[in-house]
């Protein structure tokens, strides 16, 4: 098989605790005969494997580098802190960052909000995954902060979570190469966009489409001219039966049948015109 009959296929990437199942159904539903596959990558790494050819586009978390990556927002995560089943915060529905002035709060390697100064107390070393950082949750040595997606993802049964109201939070967004807007990833800004299969917006249309939009075949407003047209037919149907009739009815309908005037009617009109001769 040469390079050229290679199958198309669409490379997406995405960070822990984007949850990326809806739009992959609808790509399935929409590009049944186009492969999509799913690569897992740190946030911090997001960037670098859209850069370098290895996923087409991504889900990631903001900032990305707009020098060289495009990037649509899609949505803004909850901060949560997550701790012990047992402890005082969870006495309330949602906690400030002022209320975790005692807590070792733990930050690790990988943390993606991006604190200017980390509240509570800091830990003597940091962790050097998320994961890593709620089994030392568990094990009553801090607190942590984290959007709620991964709070989901590393869920405990012994553990939960609180809104922070006051604390930095996360965004999500699509990204891809400025350079390799192809039509696929096109294909797949529609879909996060919900934008519905007919739509071509922001996709270029293929030669068939181009051809029926110079010509007018294959466009819906076909069906309305094609009605017009009927409708203009039916109507010159209608003259021309109404003025045939009109002179059918005048000839064969003899005035006597009028039922007001009766026979006389045309008598005293005949005497009338004699009248006038005489």
């Amino acid at each position: 098989m040469t390079a050229s009959e290679e199958p198309v296929s669409f490379r997406l990437a995405y960070v822990p605790g984007v949850m990326p199942d809806k739009w992959v159904r609808v790509w399935h539903e929409r590009l049944p005969g186009v492969p999509l596959s799913l690569t897992q990558v740190a946030a911090a790494e997001a960037g670098g494997v859209l850069l370098d050819g290895r996923a087409d586009a991504g889900l990631v978390r903001l900032p990305v580098d707009r020098t060289v990556l495009s990037a649509i927002p899609l949505y803004t995560e909850t901060t949560v802190v997550v701790v012990p089943k047992d402890h005082l915060v969870t006495a309330a529905d949602e906690v400030s960052v002022a209320d975790l002035a005692d807590e070792i709060v733990l930050h690790p390697l990988d943390d993606v909000l991006g604190w200017e100064r980390l509240p509570g107390r800091p830990a003597f070393e940091r962790p050097a995954t998320t994961a890593d950082a709620v089994e030392l949750v568990a094990a009553g040595i801090g607190v942590l902060v984290v959007p709620l997606s991964l709070a989901r993802l590393h869920h405990r049964k012994d553990l939960t979570h609180r809104p922070l109201t006051d604390a930095p939070t996360s965004s999500v967004a699509l990204s891809w190469p400025q350079e390799a807007t192809t039509d696929l990833v096109e294909d797949f800004i529609g879909i996060v966009r919900g934008r519905t299969v007919n739509s071509t917006r922001g996709r270029r249309p293929g030669p068939a489409q181009e051809g029926a939009e110079r010509t007018g075949a294959g466009d819906a407003g076909r069906k309305p001219a094609a009605g017009k047209q009927q409708a203009g037919a039916k109507a010159a149907g209608a003259r021309s039966g109404g003025r045939a009739g009109g002179s059918r009815s005048g000839a064969g309908k003899p005035a006597g049948r009028n039922p007001r005037r009766g026979s006389g009617g045309t008598a005293k009109g005949g005497g009338r015109r004699g009248g006038r001769r005489s």
